[in-house]
């Protein structure tokens, strides 16, 4: 790649996701802030990040986490004002700190203006043909005009009084809007406007690939679906998304320094770049490693196959672990059941439901800083959310009559959902709220904190020259040696082991095996955990200097 400016901060950079409600509350209702992030712009500095995500932060009924939103140019009025975000975003921008958006365009709740007004007006009116109406099947019409189902389970169609059903590909209060129509296309473009006027420097793009639809009848059924691909789905990633995207493009481009985007899309890998290129979004996200195995060979085939689909777009790879959407990856990498590692949205199979399918918590916890480390040595930006730097494990057991989750009451309880890690953070080691409120708050956290939580605070792990904290606070320091080049050099190593080496002679190696391997000859900067006898023992990266 040619000399990185000024705009192109986002290739290389590390993103830290906020997500606002459970971050800090400085109010004491038990809900998280934009104050509290604010007040907490210390720790990020210290931690070496490069950017903030916030997660939605807009007024909301809360129907799925604040992704159902009600205004998209205003501020929740339990997490703020707008002032309060511009407060913010100065505090941040003060120490370098990017402030990124989440963008959610592919549905509103059911209380934005366009809905109701949806509903009052009627078939065939303008205004239900903003959203997604149809009539039904059966000779009266009650059943849905498809067999098709929720992201969070039951039917993906929800009746309305006069008769129709309307599309919601998530929750019912989350009804999918028509993009063919040039007033939802102007409305977002407005709302771009809105927020990269007020100094945001990005947008992550909620499910980037369902936008645009072709609900031509006869619509196929629910197991038909499952063979269409490369643009024949009705409603997933079709070709013609990407016109939306290129209008988006030329208004981020219309700003300087340029406005990044990173599309959430979850498509084949062979699709991915396209939402990546310079003429869309720029960039799109590698959740690859959310569903790898630890295993030698599969880390090897994602960031090979990563890098090359990078280069095919003129973007750079982005690297998760962890999200609002999936089980932390210290549990993930300590099930012991042989349940594997799948991650659908918020959950493993039977986790938390089955009592046979335990988490060895070292054992988890070990080869999650492994995995840190070397997902932090590779090309490209990396994600991290929060409390991923604590090295938090899910809470699972979180009381049925507190979860929020809609996959959770939507299937019955069979499948857990995203609460266990959306928990409020500790950031001191005393209850009843772990430094989350005020002592003196009015509400307990909207989520329930065990009491293990203390011993993973902010506070405690600060000290602690062993802890996860540490360990991130030293690997984002080192970091910034690591990004002055996009490439990467396989060296030849056993077959439990993954050797590479940077720009500048980095040599990173991860031992998956059981037997200790011999460090690469250099000097020694940091390791996930210590050496054995000279060697780097299983389940553990070294990061060292030639």
């Amino acid at each position: 790649m040619a000399q990185e400016t000024a705009a192109d901060w986002w290739r290389t950079a590390v993103v830290y996701q906020v997500y606002p409600r459970s971050f800090a509350d400085s109010d004491g209702n038990g809900i998280g802030d934009l104050e509290g992030v604010r007040a907490h712009v210390d720790h990020l500095v210290a931690l070496g990040v490069d950017a903030v995500w916030l997660s939605p932060f807009y007024p909301s009924a809360l129907a799925d986490g604040g992704y159902d939103i009600d205004d998209y140019r205003d501020v929740a009025p339990e997490l703020g004002t707008l002032a309060d975000f511009d407060a913010m975003t100065e505090a941040l921008h003060a120490h370098g700190i990017k402030v990124v958006v989440d963008i959610v365009p592919n549905h509103t709740s059911d209380r934005h203006r366009w809905f109701p007004a949806a509903l009052a007006a009627g078939r065939g009116s303008d205004e239900r043909d903003r959203y997604v109406f149809r009539e039904g099947k059966g000779p009266d019409g009650t059943e849905p005009p498809t067999d098709w189902e929720s992201d969070f389970g039951g039917s993906a169609w929800t009746r309305v009084e006069d008769g129709q059903w309307y599309l919601h590909l998530f929750a019912p209060e989350q009804p999918d809007l028509n993009w063919d129509r040039r007033d939802v296309r102007e409305e977002f473009l407005t709302t771009l406007r809105f927020w990269a006027d007020r100094g945001v420097d990005g947008f992550r793009v909620d499910v980037a690939n369902l936008l645009v639809k072709d609900l031509t009848e006869p619509l196929p059924d629910r197991a038909a679906l499952r063979t269409l691909t490369d643009g024949n789905h009705p409603y997933e990633d079709r070709d013609a998304v990407q016109e939306v995207y290129a209008e988006w493009r030329t208004l981020f481009d219309s700003y300087d320094p340029p406005r990044m985007a990173v599309a959430e899309a979850w498509v084949p890998a062979h699709r991915r770049a396209r939402y990546a290129s310079p003429q869309s979004l720029g960039q799109a996200f590698n959740f690859d490693l959310l569903t790898a195995p630890w295993a030698p060979g599969a880390w090897r085939d994602v960031i090979t196959e990563n890098l090359d689909l990078a280069a095919e777009s003129g973007s750079t790879s982005t690297w998760v672990l962890s999200n609002h959407d999936v089980i932390r990856h210290p549990t993930r990498y300590g099930i012991t059941a042989a349940a594997g590692q799948p991650n659908e949205i918020g959950y493993i199979p039977a986790f938390g439901v089955d009592p046979s399918i335990t988490v060895d918590e070292e054992l988890g916890a070990r080869r999650a800083r492994a995995a840190t480390l070397l997902m932090l040595a590779l090309p490209g930006s990396a994600y991290v959310y929060q409390g991923e730097e604590l090295g938090l494990f899910e809470v699972a057991d979180i009381p049925a009559e507190q979860r929020q989750d809609p996959t959770f009451f939507r299937t019955g309880g069979q499948r857990l959902g995203r609460d266990g890690c959306r928990v409020p953070l500790p950031w001191t080691s005393e209850p009843p709220s772990f430094g989350f409120s005020p002592a003196d708050a009015s509400a307990p956290p909207h989520l329930p904190q065990p009491a293990w939580f203390g011993g993973f605070s902010v506070e405690r792990e600060a000290g602690d020259d062993a802890s996860s904290l540490s360990l991130y606070r030293a690997a984002l320091r080192l970091r910034r040696a690591l990004t002055q080049g996009e490439g990467l050099i396989w060296e030849a190593s056993g077959p439990e082991v993954l050797h590479v080496v940077r720009v500048g002679g980095w040599h990173v190696l991860t031992n998956f095996g059981d037997e200790p391997v011999d460090v690469p000859s250099g000097e020694v900067v940091l390791t996930s955990g210590p050496l054995v006898d000279g060697q780097v023992p299983t389940d553990t990266t070294v990061w060292v200097r030639a």
